[in-house]
């Protein structure tokens, strides 16, 4: 009884979470402060972060992906020029279990330039991969030994907006499967579309679906989105436009009804051509969604109407340091980890697990230039 008491109030001092401890991987651009690929350790009860060490030397690791077996990584090479090639790279790492290390497996060419964002489906059979450069997206299949094989679907985007500066072209942002495994979904940042193709994960094939995208408003250019939990509802941020709209969304056709769009600022703040929007990600509870600002370097917070998937604004609150260009909430939804990309700093932030509302917590870890984190449990 006394170690069942024991137990008991333990669990209500964790708030009912059981200790668990994960690695965070960060993705940089490299240069004098960064080399690669960095991993940390953190705790999900203190919310302490381990100094970031090198996991893997690449070039500009910019995102990154995990296997569903958590066994093999993922990165995209944000370069023009790979094994004599004007392409992009897609790099495959082996996880080290003791270690974190990553053991390179393979590289392959993205299929074309400047890649940006890496995901991978479900079934880990396949790696999904958006070209900012050229305005293209791509599937590569994973063998199973979580090397790469080459590209086996390549679709090159057309077209443009309204804005000469930024939309003359396609810029592909952002590509990620469906909840259900069926269709691809890519945000087009000089398009002002998300698009919609067919997924078979199996052979690693992209196709046309009918709808073929739906649009955000013209100059938007959307960057990120994030499903909700049920998959009925699609946040997309808004990297020009610094806003955030809310598709609903028919699982069974892939059709999208735009239902909101709100600014991603405090009200009253006067946007420069220093401010953008970057990542967006949704509690895993489903009742809250986060975005960041560059320029006013800040993480704005909604809280979600359950039924009809609108948000409202809960908090404006700084990154403590300069363009927010990530950020990722931990597993357990008690921490959220913001890369400031121009400060080389990583701060850790606790949710409120009522409001939704950030709370710096004093933790701070040193990268050269992170863009992206991504969690792994530790076995």
């Amino acid at each position: 009884m006394r170690i069942l008491a024991i137990l008991c109030l333990w669990l209500c001092v964790s708030g009912g979470t059981m200790a668990e401890s994960f690695r965070v991987y960060f993705g940089t651009y490299t240069g004098a402060k960064s080399k690669g690929i960095y991993v940390a350790q953190f705790d999900s009860v203190t919310g302490k972060l381990s100094r970031p060490e090198l996991a893997a030397e690449t070039r500009n690791p910019s995102f990154l992906a995990v296997h569903p077996n958590v066994r093999f990584l993922y990165a995209v090479g944000e370069v023009n020029d790979t094994q004599g090639q004007r392409a992009g790279a897609v790099n495959a790492f082996a996880i080290e279990s003791s270690s974190g290390k990553l053991t390179p497996l393979n590289q392959q060419t993205s299929g074309g330039t400047g890649p940006c964002h890496i995901s991978v489906d479900a079934t880990g059979k396949c790696a999904l991969v958006a070209n900012y450069g050229s305005g293209s997206i791509a599937a590569l299949p994973i063998r199973a030994d979580g090397s790469l094989g080459e590209a086996t679907s390549v679709i090159q985007h057309a077209g443009a907006s309204v804005n000469p500066k930024r939309q003359a072209g396609p810029h592909a942002h952002f590509i990620t499967p469906s909840p259900d495994n069926r269709l691809a979904l890519a945000c087009d940042l000089g398009l002002d579309q998300v698009l919609v193709y067919q997924l078979e994960a199996a052979n690693a094939k992209l196709s046309t679906n009918h709808p073929p995208f739906a649009s955000v408003a013209p100059g938007a250019g959307p960057r990120h989105f994030v499903f909700s939990p049920d998959g009925k509802f699609i946040y997309v941020i808004n990297e020009m436009k610094l806003t955030i709209t809310i598709f609903g969304y028919e699982a069974k056709t892939g059709a999208m009804t735009e239902l909101q769009t709100l600014s991603t600022l405090p009200s009253g703040y006067t946007a420069t051509d220093k401010d953008s929007c970057s990542e967006i990600a949704m509690h895993p509870n489903g009742k809250f969604v986060y975005g960041s600002n560059r320029g006013h370097d800040s993480i704005a917070v909604f809280a979600v109407q359950s039924k009809s998937g609108a948000l409202t604004l809960v908090q404006h609150e700084s990154t403590q340091g300069r363009t927010p260009r990530h950020f990722a909430i931990d597993p357990t939804g008690r921490w959220l980890l913001a890369e400031n990309q121009n400060s080389d700093s990583v701060v850790v932030f606790s949710i409120d697990p009522t409001t939704g509302k950030l709370q710096p917590t004093g933790q701070t870890a040193t990268v050269g230039s992170p863009v992206c984190a991504v969690f792994v449990k530790m076995q």
